[in-house]
């Protein structure tokens, strides 16, 4: 049983899970398009496709029960259709994970990939192996099934989402040689390989124990002592300092905060006056971009 398994059922000791192998991911799937075409089957049937490739695939060698299963979605919008086969889209990509006691999910991850060309042709296999780069499409899809696994693991124990994070580095190693594009880290700062690339590097350890000591010591601590969880959330995210000194406006701090600016100020909207400057002395310096939002902790 994983280590993410063995947190929930502390959580739910009165429950019983029927466990099952694989299928980790309960991923929703949603596909727009900009095109103007009167032949929409294709995009009903790549929906589908997507769908049962997330869904269906064992991503790991653990075991997971249904409500165990990590809740994402995928919503792609289809800018440009070249032909029948192939497409120019964005992807966006949003996980969360349960917060003990509660019914509240907290955001993990929202990226926005603006580089994501594919062929898809429906009525064909979408396979996939990491050892070997067979589609843009099942490759970038993988990816990011491996990046909400890699995160969500390391939310529950301390850098436990490694093998992960490893595949999804593999992933990168192998789609580099196939031209396209979001693969390397010359085309820019703020892509895939970057994203994974960060992540594993010893500058960024800082970065996941505050992954780490964020949820399960402070928001998984919230219904037991909520001042004590605030606590470990304020020196978690003190933690990021250390990741901005080195790395300033890394791509991995601006996804974390995307995700959770809003929540940091609904945690701290009942805290003291002096828990609010101190938190809003480093949230300042290392997220300015959403300063707006901070600036309610000052009203």
């Amino acid at each position: 049983m994983n280590i993410k398994a063995l947190t929930i059922l502390s959580f739910f000791i009165l429950s019983i899970f029927v466990q099952t192998s694989g299928q980790e991911l309960e991923c929703r799937v949603t596909v727009n398009t900009k095109v103007q075409s009167s032949v929409t089957r294709v995009y009903e049937t790549m929906k589908d496709d997507i769908l049962n490739f997330m869904n269906n695939r064992a991503w790991t060698n653990d075991r997971f029960g249904s409500s165990e299963k990590i809740k994402c979605n995928i919503y792609i919008t289809i800018d440009k259709q070249i032909g029948t086969t192939d497409f120019e889209a964005t992807i966006q990509v949003q996980s969360s994970r349960p917060v003990y006691n509660s019914s509240y999910s907290s955001p993990i991850l929202n990226i926005r990939d603006n580089k994501f060309k594919f062929k898809y042709m429906d009525n064909t296999t979408m396979n996939f192996s990491p050892e070997q780069f067979r589609s843009n499409l099942t490759s970038v899809l993988a990816y990011y099934a491996y990046l909400i696994i890699g995160y969500d693991y390391d939310t529950f124990g301390k850098s436990a989402g490694n093998p992960y994070f490893l595949l999804a580095k593999e992933v990168v190693d192998k789609a580099q040689t196939s031209g396209s594009s979001g693969w390397k880290s010359s085309e820019s700062d703020q892509n895939r390989y970057w994203i994974v690339e960060n992540i594993l590097s010893g500058q960024f350890t800082p970065f996941r124990e505050c992954l780490y000591e964020y949820h399960r010591l402070g928001l998984d601590e919230m219904y037991n002592d909520p001042i004590e969880g605030r606590r470990n959330i304020s020196i978690s995210i003190n933690k990021l300092l250390k990741v901005h000194r080195s790395n300033p406006a890394s791509y991995n701090t601006q996804i974390f905060f995307k995700a959770k600016s809003d929540e940091i100020v609904g945690i701290y909207s009942s805290a003291t006056p002096t828990e609010k400057s101190e938190i809003y002395s480093i949230l300042e310096i290392i997220d300015p971009v959403n300063l707006d939002s901070y600036n309610k902790l000052n009203n």
